[in-house]
């Protein structure tokens, strides 16, 4: 887990004219942001150190003014993985699935997991291909999931059974 980020928040529009801004954070208990720092940018270059004001709206640590704040409208706000909290049991960050195994039941290969995607409906892992494949993120999908030994088991709902030839056909 060494290196990973994980999204924390975002940097949301000014909030008067003295450099405060809004914040939203993705964190289970919003405060906990200020406390995950320093944070960067997604690129990782730039760092900020914020203090919270109230919930939603925070200092910058260097920005002064309205120009500055508008300036970091839009910001995505990382966190080290070490620097947050261990997930509960039966819980996980998203972030730590990215390169697990998948395997079937039968242990069959299905390749790694590629990439997690929440678009607000539920989280689906990708796994690399070919075929690459999206997955619904559940217990039924993934019934067993071992960050230890880096992989995880698939039961693959019927819709995206690839019938055995059909790779060589595409």
């Amino acid at each position: 887990m060494a290196g990973k980020r994980i999204l924390v928040g975002e940097i949301g529009r000014p909030h008067g004219v003295r450099g405060l801004v809004k914040l939203r954070s993705f964190t289970a208990d919003p405060a906990a942001i200020a406390g995950y720092g320093p944070l960067t940018d997604e690129a990782g270059t730039r760092h900020f150190a914020l203090t919270l004001l109230s919930e939603g709206l925070a200092r910058v640590e260097g920005v002064g003014d309205r120009d500055a704040a508008a300036r970091l409208t839009g910001t995505l706000l990382y966190a080290e993985r070490d620097r947050l909290p261990p997930a509960e049991e039966e819980e996980y960050y998203l972030a730590d699935l990215i390169g697990l195994r998948a395997e079937t039941e039968a242990g069959e290969s299905l390749g790694a997991v590629r990439a997690v995607e929440d678009h607000g409906a539920g989280a689906f892992l990708v796994l690399e291909g070919p075929p690459e494949r999206l997955l619904p993120f559940t217990r039924a999908v993934v019934p067993v999931i071992d960050l230890a030994a880096g992989r995880l088991t698939i039961v693959l709902p019927e819709e995206v059974v690839v019938p055995p030839g059909a790779e060589d056909a595409a």
